[in-house]
Parts: structure tokens; sequence; C-alpha cells
């Protein structure tokens, strides 16, 4: 009998990305409303919700080059979300503790994306 897999897994990526792209849109939603904010606001909303998106392209690539490509560009998108984090975090323009908390969602999923690839590498080269 094959097992149903188990929804509330904590390490499921499509819901983890999900779930971290809807943190992001509450502290884009919480930012202030300068000029500078606004500006890290528009870039965060889609560098912390792309992640999501390009995961679930890579789950449908028609290749490895093609996976590992998709997932290069969650790779980066969650970079360039993670210096955004820190430049609000060093404004001051949300509180701390809960930085701290999304930067780390933040830099999980990365570990886990990079082992995915060396992962699809490898297996592509046997």
């Amino acid at each position: 009998m094959v097992e149903e897999p188990n929804k509330n897994y904590k390490y499921d990526l499509d819901d983890r990305f999900v779930e971290f792209a809807s943190r992001v849109i509450d502290v884009v939603e919480k930012m202030p409303k300068n000029l500078a904010a606004k500006h890290l606001s528009g870039q965060l909303v889609r560098s912390g919700t792309s992640p999501a998106l390009n995961y679930g392209e890579a789950r449908a690539a028609e290749s490895t080059a093609d996976f590992v490509h998709k997932l290069k560009l969650v790779q980066k998108e969650l970079r360039e979300t993670k210096m955004c984090l820190r430049i609000i975090q060093k404004r001051n323009y949300f509180a701390a503790d809960r930085l701290i908390a999304i930067l780390k969602e933040n830099d999980e999923p990365l570990a886990i994306v990079y082992k995915s690839i060396e992962t699809a590498r490898k297996n592509d080269s046997k």
C-alpha cells in the first residue's frame, strides 16, 4: 500500500514558498509609504513571490537543464529578497524580530534549492 504524502510536512517546498510569499506580502503591506520604502516594497513583493512561481515552473520542467535553470531563478530571487529584507531591517522599517524569522525562512529553502540543483546535475551526468 502506497502512503499518501503528508500535506503538513514542513519541508514541502510548494507550501513553504507559498507561505513565504504570503509573509513577504505581510511585510510589504505594513511598510511606510515614503519614497524609498515604496521602492523597496515593490522590489520585495516581486522577488519575494517569485520563488513560489518559479518553483512551480521547475516542477513542470521539460528536462534536467530546464529544471536546473528554473531552480537557479529561485535562488536568484531568494538572494534578492534577502538583500531587500536586510535593507528594510537596516532602515528600521519593520520590527526586527519579525524580520529575523522571515530572513531565516529565506535561507532554509535557499539551502534546499542549492542541494536540489547539485543532486539534479549529479543524477543527469550518470
